[in-house]
């Protein structure tokens, strides 16, 4: 499935560079299509009072937006668009598996305590710079939201010498969605993912919802 993605999204990666070239020859009106890949420090949120911090945690992404000019001058425009993205979570939250579903519990003996997720990602954004057709180093800031489909889940971790690891668990929220920021100068932008879903759907504590959400702090590089 991983593989067949990456396939659809550099043929989008190829359509998307001849479009923005052909765009760019229209005047002074433009779309910026643009490929976009990213890397994020990841922290959990909102977390239950018996679970612990995040360890060290990342995430990368990937893919293409669609430029939708809103003005003459191209400069304010819409983007929407479709990508990957990886993410991994060093945690302190154990899952187990039982007769009738998955428990959540925090055991502080065991080790390596992993989530990983795949995630195929639809932006959309409001975006404004100061590029014109022929500038193609300005300032630009793009915020919007990000709704994410989960591809995969896997929870892994180590007790004693034995490694117990669970995939795609039912608990675990399909559809995820976040406000996003970035905030840069040429191919070089700031950025913010700010979940506003728990990443769990009825999965409880000691009797308490677990309302676990995402934070990205990373920086993105816009290709074209």
């Amino acid at each position: 499935m991983v593989k067949k993605l990456f396939t659809i999204l550099f043929l989008l990666f190829v359509i998307s560079a001849f479009g923005q070239r052909d765009s760019l020859r229209l005047g002074e009106k433009y779309a910026d299509d643009q490929l976009y890949i990213g890397l994020t420090y990841n922290q959990f949120f909102n977390q239950p009072a018996q679970i612990g911090g995040t360890g060290f945690s990342y995430g990368f992404f990937g893919g293409f937006i669609k430029d939708i000019p809103v003005t003459g001058k191209g400069n304010i425009s819409v983007g929407i668009g479709v990508g990957y993205g990886f993410d991994t979570f060093n945690h302190g939250l154990k899952v187990s598996e039982t007769n009738t579903g998955f428990d959540f519990s925090v055991d502080n003996t065991i080790t390596a305590n992993k989530l990983s997720i795949h995630t195929i990602e639809f932006p959309l954004e409001l975006r404004w710079r100061t590029s014109t057709a022929k500038k193609y180093k300005f300032w630009r800031i793009y915020t919007g939201i990000k709704i994410g489909y989960n591809l995969s889940n896997t929870f892994t971790y180590k007790s004693g010498s034995n490694t117990f690891k669970f995939n795609n668990i039912p608990n675990f929220r399909s559809w995820q969605y976040g406000i996003t920021t970035s905030i840069g100068y040429d191919a070089f932008n700031a950025h913010v993912y700010y979940g506003l879903t728990s990443i769990f759907e009825n999965a409880f504590i000691q009797n308490a919802p677990i309302n676990t959400k995402i934070l990205k702090i990373g920086l993105m590089f816009y290709i074209l």
